[in-house]
């Protein structure tokens, strides 16, 4: 039996403590805020309550399966989960509107051949059929088994390239088809294959956008989320998400595992062989261990353990992680029959959108944001039924508002965000109690990653810019779990990552991953 201490008390950290009892370890987690869950936060107020982290799980097969090695009850019998269907619903700038069915391809079809013509359908199909190609090639190396130190072939993009168009004439017929290139970004995808259906292309970047990614640079590859969203489908907790991370959190204190709450990680501690030894806590005190797991954003463990990846610290992300505002909106009158569980409502000016995320040009009078809107039929979430909870998040630039005055201009922020929510709510506007605004600077204060970056799953491409920190380091005996560690951001990218953690610490160099 090994002494294991962990920094933080994410959904990845639980998850890798819960397989780690199991198999005989003392595991203490360490987190230096009052709770468990990490971004996965609920606010309540007034009988009211919000999900202020995420709001659907996909691949919900990664907690049945933890729940499954880690004790008698599954999943299902300590959390309730309900599919999301519809899926979701898309209202575009030209006022056209599609709503998806949940795991239904023929379905989604008929709703994109409604919502922006015959053939619409077909041509996402097309697409999805690409993406499920670099799901079936990059599922393995980039969710399933930990990440070698050079990233090798992931550094490739894995998106395939389009078939080339028929061509004409016996020269064309007798050399064959001039082969086209691969498309470098998802922004080249959605103009070459969904050019004739800009609602399309439009749809496929918000796919990007909603993970914190750039769709005019990230890989093509990144067209493998919507596949895997539409494939497997979308799941919402009874009672909020935060019952997920709390039935987590009961998991591991069956397990035997000690939480000191309120206990923060100031370094961790290196034996004279070298290996990690335990932690030093804030005030003097220490936890002696032998092997220690962060759960914490990377310029945290660059201060933790400067020699984790080396003489240079933790390296900096290759690329731009923005941020997340959410506002909170307490309602009057039920909730209407025609309304869906997740609604995305387009940006009018998207080009000046991404400009200002990922550019940081100045927003102008007005940004026009993309949001979404996340209206749960859950009579946990409201005070009765002629009451409703919804929230409307948006994707923003890291330590948006922190500035003199920030206050004011995250306030105008949030009025146009709730303006946009109302072509998907109707009479919102009206229909408002009260309202409480959530900027990067809270999700900050709760996760500590800096200026509120929420980062997104890992992806193949762009030589590597978009792979996360390993989960090994340069000092045996440390890891790295969570978000910021591969394979990368997401409730189930951080359920995996809780299970490579676990087998490399178990099973050592002989671990080859997740089954």
């Amino acid at each position: 039996m090994a002494e294991i201490a962990v920094v933080g008390a994410g959904m990845g950290a639980m998850a890798a403590s819960a397989r780690l009892a199991l198999a005989g370890h003392r595991v203490t987690v360490h987190e230096r805020s009052g709770t468990h869950g990490g971004g996965v936060r609920r606010l309540e107020r007034d009988g009211f309550g919000f999900d202020t982290g995420p709001g659907v799980l996909y691949l919900p097969a990664v907690y049945r399966d933890l729940f499954l090695k880690t004790g008698r009850r599954k999943l299902e019998k300590c959390v309730e989960l309900v599919p999301v269907d519809p899926a979701e619903r898309h209202v575009f700038p030209d006022g056209t509107a599609a709503t998806l069915p949940n795991a239904s391809r023929a379905g989604v079809v008929r709703a994109l051949d409604a919502a922006a013509g015959p053939g619409a359908g077909e041509a996402w199909t097309a697409l999805l059929d690409r993406g499920r190609r670099v799901w079936e090639a990059a599922r393995r190396p980039l969710v399933e088994e930990p990440l070698p130190a050079e990233p090798g072939a992931l550094a490739a993009d894995l998106y395939p390239a389009p078939p080339p168009p028929a061509g004409r004439g016996l020269l064309r017929r007798l050399r064959g088809p001039r082969p086209a290139a691969p498309p470098a970004t998802v922004a080249d995808v959605g103009a070459g294959e969904l050019g004739a259906y800009p609602t399309l292309g439009t749809m496929l970047a918000q796919h990007a956008l909603a993970y914190g990614f750039d769709p005019r640079r990230a890989p093509a590859g990144t067209a493998m989320l919507p596949y895997a969203q539409e494939t497997f489908g979308g799941w919402y907790v009874r009672g909020g998400m935060r019952a997920l991370a709390d039935a987590l959190y009961e998991r591991c204190l069956e397990r035997k595992i000690e939480f000191a709450f309120g206990t923060e990680v100031v370094a961790v501690r290196v034996g004279g062989d070298g290996r990690a030894a335990g932690v030093e806590l804030a005030g003097g005190g220490r936890a002696d261990a032998d092997a220690v797991i962060a759960g914490v954003p990377r310029a945290r463990l660059a201060e933790l353990a400067p020699g984790a990846y080396g003489d240079g610290g933790t390296p900096a992300p290759a690329r731009s992680v923005p941020a997340r505002m959410t506002v909170c909106l307490a309602l009057r009158g039920a909730r209407d029959g025609d309304a869906v569980h997740r609604t995305v409502v387009h940006s009018s000016a998207p080009a000046r959108e991404l400009a200002w995320i990922f550019d940081g040009e100045q927003p102008g009078p007005d940004p026009a944001p993309t949001v979404t809107v996340l209206r749960p039929d859950d009579p946990a979430q409201r005070p009765d039924a002629e009451h409703e909870a919804v929230t409307v998040t948006a994707v923003v630039p890291a330590g948006a508002w922190a500035a003199e005055g920030g206050e004011k201009a995250a306030g105008a922020f949030a009025d146009r965000m709730v303006a946009a929510a109302g072509r998907a709510v109707p009479g919102l506007a009206e229909r408002v109690l009260w309202r409480e605004v959530r900027t990067p600077a809270d999700t900050a204060a709760e996760t500590g990653d800096p200026g509120g970056a929420v980062p997104g799953p890992a992806l193949a491409g762009a030589g590597g810019a978009y792979l996360p920190l390993p989960n090994t380091t340069a000092v045996p005996g440390l890891y790295a779990v969570g978000g910021w560690a591969h394979p990368g951001g997401g409730l189930a990218h951080a359920g995996m990552s809780g299970a490579l953690v676990a087998g490399l610490i178990t099973e050592g160099a002989d671990f080859r991953g997740s089954r």
